[in-house]
């Protein structure tokens, strides 16, 4: 199944963060990373008293099933020292699963999509680089999407 994460960070050089999420990606049994977007550093979207975030999103094609995904994807927070302390809080790190083929669904832990994905640049920009023709149920393509997402301070990284 083809499925896409979004990565944030702004804390513990947020650069570092989402590259070593990267390769534990690339550890991951069950996931085969596709595609990863170039970095992007974004203003916080909930309190501003935080540093900027650092975002990426990676495609994967995976057997594992979306529940499974979220586990893998916890595990990875949590070796990287994520602490959940307040909604849209600072984090280490950050991983969503964004879209998992033509899922939908609504469970306690996990909706597919992602909410709330068509109104942030940070995640829709980054996105549209590696699969601009995917189409998220409900929605739109992902291009069309960034399109129309004002930008909000979304700045392109040099690394």
């Amino acid at each position: 199944m083809r499925a896409f994460i979004g990565l944030g960070s702004n804390l513990e050089d947020p650069i570092a963060q989402v590259n070593d999420a990267i390769a534990l990606l690339d550890e991951t049994n069950g996931l085969e990373r596709i595609a990863t977007s170039l970095l992007y550093a974004s203003p916080p979207m909930g309190p501003q008293d935080q540093p900027d975030y650092i975002n990426a999103v990676v495609e994967v094609e995976t057997l594992l099933a979306p529940l499974a995904v979220l586990n893998a994807l916890q595990s990875i927070e949590n070796c990287q020292g994520r602490v959940r302390e307040r909604r849209w809080g600072p984090r280490t790190l950050d991983l969503d699963l964004l879209a998992y083929g033509e899922v939908v669904m609504h469970d306690e832990r996990l909706q597919l999509p992602h909410p709330g994905i068509a109104e942030r640049a940070f995640v829709l920009v980054p996105w549209a680089e590696i699969a601009a023709d995917f189409e998220i149920i409900g929605l739109d393509k992902v291009q069309v999407l960034a399109d129309a997402c004002p930008l909000a301070g979304l700045e392109k990284i040099n690394t």
